[in-house]
């Protein structure tokens, strides 16, 4: 059975939540995973122990239970990979370059 790391979404209207979880591909988004390994709050908040004032978003993995995930194959969604990859568990997806080339070969 196919297993991915997906986001489960919690919290209020206009205050979402999520946790990054385990579980089998044909189940539901909010039904019982086989293991939660981490959060992310998409809300941008100020961190209180950064001078500097910027917002951050906050993601909390457990990144030993995420590279073992990963080793025995676990897919994740595109959300999931590009948190995945902001921490430096995965590389990033390849994203195509917005500008074209249009040189002349003489």
């Amino acid at each position: 059975m196919v297993v991915k790391i997906r986001l489960a979404r919690f919290g209020r209207t206009n205050s979402p939540f999520y946790n990054i979880v385990v579980s089998h591909a044909r189940t539901a988004r909010n039904s019982r995973p086989l293991e939660v390994i981490g959060t992310y709050d998409p809300i941008p908040k100020k961190d209180s122990y950064d001078t500097s004032g910027k917002l951050h978003k906050d993601i909390k993995l457990d990144i030993t239970r995420a590279r073992y995930w990963i080793g025995v194959g676990a897919q994740p969604t595109d959300t999931a990979w590009r948190l995945l990859s902001m921490v430096g568990i995965i590389e990033p997806k390849f994203r195509p370059s917005t500008t074209t080339t249009t040189e002349k070969k003489a």
